[in-house]
């Protein structure tokens, strides 16, 4: 969690060693509960966001640039009455707790120096942006509380400003090593790591199990008795030494995880990254989780697309099949027609069975039709011949349909697949126009303009342990592009039978490792990545071909030879050349 009570803290210490003696020159209103304070301060322009998101609730200085609404909310009209050209006096930490107050002074209506704060409070849902005046009263919020919402308090303009109810914890700033062993004492038996949470204010849980981790070399440790002394001891001290060192901490991929003002001694170094500021942290954090959100929910609608049309296609699959389950009888009418044409003769008009010997078996037997007492002999012979007919023409024409429809399966899934390997909107971008050219989905460019130019996307780059470089499609349009550029005596791979992306190892003689490792990457990225073992096909380049009209991604290879594989992500992570 990037904004507990120690990151809040880190972030007030930077925010009042850069912003010092600054002036307010803007202030926007980029969102609904996030506001972008521009402050012109050491000689430079520092833009300060401030956010109340419930999921992304934070305070820092960022480098992004966002555009304003062309009508600004209420809230940012009064924010620019009172704010702009105030200068900025501090920024101060309501104890450990997430709640920072921003004071500002500049003139009232009447020309007359006066001070405002703004207040931000991190606490999830009930996150929210507060201005007061010199009086202690709400000029106005982000976010009006009424006592429908909250019975605790009310946040309207008007009202005093009173803070968030005091949490029964220990503050760590001020707090001494008797302190910490009078709050932690009862909480012996608990782990450590939950006890450090429940008393001391500031930490998240993920804070917290780092100092557990620091104090017992363990993050599950269970506080003891003899423990408490030692907690006590390693919480004062981290206090009293603590010095801001801005840390990104990232996962195995590389995706951001959290934002600390320390270095995590729990955790993977090489997995952390250090900032020269807690705001340059802030910000790569949020602008790698923010695009990751924006290309889900691009994504999602692409997503929505395709199992819509892909439902429609597994509907008309099903009365295809039924309609060849119903054409296995149509030989039967036929047979049926020629037998009452040829014993005509012996069915009296308006009979509802014509029973005539069956010349298509031995001995003849007698054998029971039914017929339509309304029509004739020869017009219920007809009735059976049209049926026949009817039927084979369906038979013929679903045979092809069929195909197409199946063909259309596969591709609808592999786009589905193609959804789950874009890392970059401009490979969703390219798997959205060929949708568009492939008919499933309509071109929203106003007519009379061209769509926009997509940047080309790159596939995946991966090292074997070799040091040979083996390519990775995402899409379709990567994968058309990958195998088309490929050399002849280079090594194609694909997963066999499924949906998954073109593999080419940039060799024409790779070792058995590279191979093997290169048909691994194939498994991983394909359909059958959650399998215990996938078969990965391999072939020259040069036996790989796409058929003429063939729809993107779609090719036809021979002289291949199989492997069976594990799908191993762990391994894509450690072989990916991007790093």
């Amino acid at each position: 969690m990037p904004m507990d009570g120690l990151t809040l803290g880190a972030m007030a210490r930077e925010l009042n060693a850069q912003l010092e003696g600054g002036r307010v020159d803007r202030v926007q209103q980029t969102e609904r509960d996030e506001l972008i304070l521009t402050l012109r301060a050491q000689g430079k322009n520092h833009r300060l966001l401030l956010s109340s998101s419930p999921n992304n609730a934070r305070i820092h200085l960022t480098a992004a640039t966002k555009k304003s609404p062309d009508t600004p909310p209420m809230f940012c009209m009064l924010l620019r009455k009172f704010l702009v050209n105030a200068h900025f006096l501090g920024a101060e930490q309501l104890g450990a707790d997430r709640v920072l107050t921003l004071r500002f002074e500049g003139l009232d209506e009447l020309g007359d120096v006066t001070q405002r704060r703004l207040v931000i409070e991190i606490m999830g849902r009930h996150s929210n942006m507060i201005l007061i005046n010199h009086a202690g009263r709400i000029l106005d919020s982000a976010r009006h509380v009424t006592d429908d919402i909250s019975r605790v308090r009310e946040v309207l303009p008007g009202l005093p400003y009173e803070t968030p109810p005091a949490q029964d914890k220990l503050n760590p700033y001020a707090a001494s090593m008797l302190d910490y062993i009078r709050v932690l004492t009862p909480l012996t038996g608990l782990r450590l790591d939950k006890a450090i949470q429940q008393s001391v204010s500031g930490f998240s849980a993920q804070a917290a199990r780092e100092l557990a981790f620091r104090i017992a070399r363990s993050e599950s440790a269970q506080l003891t008795a003899e423990l408490v002394p030692v907690a006590a001891e390693k919480l004062f001290s981290f206090f009293e030494h603590l010095t801001d060192a801005p840390t990104l901490l990232v996962d195995e991929d590389g995706a951001p995880l959290d934002v600390t003002g320390f270095v995590y001694l729990s955790r993977d170094p090489s997995r952390q990254r250090s900032f020269a500021t807690l705001s340059e942290a802030m910000d790569a954090y949020y602008e790698a989780r923010d695009r990751k959100e924006r290309i889900n929910q691009r994504a999602h609608s692409l997503r929505r697309l395709l199992i819509n049309a892909l439902e429609r296609d597994e509907k008309k699959l099903a009365i295809q099949r039924q309609t060849l389950l119903d054409a296995e009888n149509m030989d039967e009418l036929r047979r049926k027609g020629d037998l009452i044409t040829a014993s005509i003769h012996l069915i009296p008009r308006g009979s509802t069975t014509a029973q005539v010997p069956d010349y298509f078996v031995e001995g003849m037997p007698t054998v029971d039709i039914p017929l339509d007492p309304a029509l004739s002999p020869a017009q219920n012979a007809q009735r059976y011949y049209k049926q026949y007919n009817k039927l084979k023409a369906a038979s013929d024409l679903v045979l092809d349909q069929m195909a197409a429809n199946q063909e259309e399966i596969a591709y609808l899934e592999g786009q589905l697949e193609n959804l789950e390997l874009c890392t970059a909107f401009d490979e969703l971008a390219e798997i959205q126009q060929e949708l568009i050219r492939q008919g499933l989905m309509r071109d929203s460019t106003p007519k009379g303009k061209k769509p926009p130019r997509i940047p080309e996307s790159h596939p995946h780059r991966f090292l074997s342990d070799a040091g040979i470089e083996i390519l990775v499609g995402k899409n379709n349009v990567q994968n058309d592009r990958l195998t088309g550029a490929a050399l002849g005596e280079e090594t194609w791979l694909h997963a066999k039978d499924m949906p998954g992306s073109h593999v080419i190892i940039k060799s024409p003689a790779p070792d058995d490792g590279t191979l093997i490792q290169a048909a691994q990457l194939a498994a991983t990225f394909s359909k059958g990545r959650q399998a215990d073992r996938v078969m990965v096909d391999y072939t020259k380049r040069k036996f790989v071909k796409k058929p003429g009209g063939a729809k993107p991604g779609f090719v036809t290879y021979t002289n291949q030879q199989t492997l069976y594989v594990v799908p191993d992500e762990k391994l894509a992570a450690r072989l990916l050349a991007e790093k």
